[in-house]
């Protein structure tokens, strides 16, 4: 029971969120469009978040995939909107941009031995500047019908696609982590590297890897915007960073208590902007948001570590 306890505590709390705030507001909280909104419009955050976890499980970080976002939503506005590009071959190349954004993250870290953080950091400020130089620091509207149908318009059970998007790169990860030898060598390299290497687990290729996968990760995540917006905004992808991390170490606290998971990770995105949402619904300035997702990062990181410190001592 403590065990099953300690897996589902924070839906849990989740659920007992939704419970005070439908107490309070019930006739505009606890209706169906309010939570089909809620759903739908964190498809892009979920994916981000998802995309985090693959590098976090291999003990790396990506802050580059926010600028990723941003870069490959605005290499597919530009080829399909000023260069007349179809809406599938400027989404393949959004994605090829993110692969290739993860693959110089991958170079750097594994040859030169430069820590992943710092990497990442000056990589995604580098590529922030040519998402700017790209789109002439402007937002650049007209996107194709097609995406954003694919994206927002077209609905099951009044949830956008976008969400649905979401959850199956949720249950593929999930798969891959749990049910794949390769799930469990990366599990093993972040616990470990020496131990993975001597082991004969390919340490480099594996993380080198899991960057390249986190970028085309950060490029889906980019076109998703673009069909949810309609346009790309050079400067708007950034502030998913925040609550993307604050996503990952909160829901290493949950499902799989200290691991990344990508179950943890979606139900944290959710159980997030549900507060966000119930606050904003009670008449509550906008600043919380940064004051829900800044506390939630420093609370995640803590109670993570104290699981995982937790396990290894078991």
């Amino acid at each position: 029971m403590a065990d099953w306890l300690e897996r589902f505590a924070l839906v849990l709390v989740w659920a007992g969120t939704i419970a005070v705030f439908g107490a309070l507001r019930p006739e505009s909280f606890l209706t169906w469009s309010n939570f089909s909104t809620i759903l739908g419009s964190q498809a892009v955050i979920v994916i981000i978040t998802l995309g985090l976890i693959i590098p976090l499980t291999a003990g790396d970080y990506d802050l580059s995939i926010a600028s990723c976002l941003t870069l490959a939503g605005t290499v597919l506005a530009v080829l399909n909107v000023r260069h007349g590009v179809s809406i599938l071959g400027a989404t393949l190349a959004a994605l090829a941009v993110g692969a290739a954004v993860g693959f110089a993250n991958g170079f750097f870290v594994i040859y030169f031995r430069i820590n992943s953080l710092i990497v990442t950091l000056g990589i995604g400020t580098f590529i922030h500047g040519i998402t700017l130089w790209l789109g002439d620091q402007q937002t650049i509207s007209g996107v194709s019908e097609g995406l954003v149908s694919a994206v927002i318009v077209t609905r099951l059970w009044d949830v956008p696609l976008g969400f649905y998007y979401a959850l199956a790169l949720c249950t593929a990860i999930w798969y891959v982590f749990s049910y794949t030898a390769l799930g469990r060598r990366l599990l093993f390299v972040g616990r470990g590297r020496e131990v993975a290497r001597l082991s004969g687990i390919r340490v480099d290729r594996i993380r080198w890897g899991c960057l390249v996968v986190s970028g085309a990760i950060g490029g889906m995540a980019g076109v998703i915007y673009v069909g949810t917006t309609a346009a790309a905004d050079p400067s708007s992808g950034l502030t998913f960073l925040l609550p993307a991390f604050a996503a990952a170490f909160l829901g290493a606290t949950s499902v799989n208590p200290g691991r990344f998971n990508p179950w943890g990770a979606m139900i944290s995105v959710y159980f997030l902007v549900t507060g966000i949402t119930g606050l904003s619904i009670l008449g509550v300035s906008t600043f919380v948001q940064d004051l829900f997702y800044g506390g939630a990062l420093v609370i995640a990181v803590m109670l993570s570590q104290l699981v995982r410190g937790r396990e290894e001592r078991m």
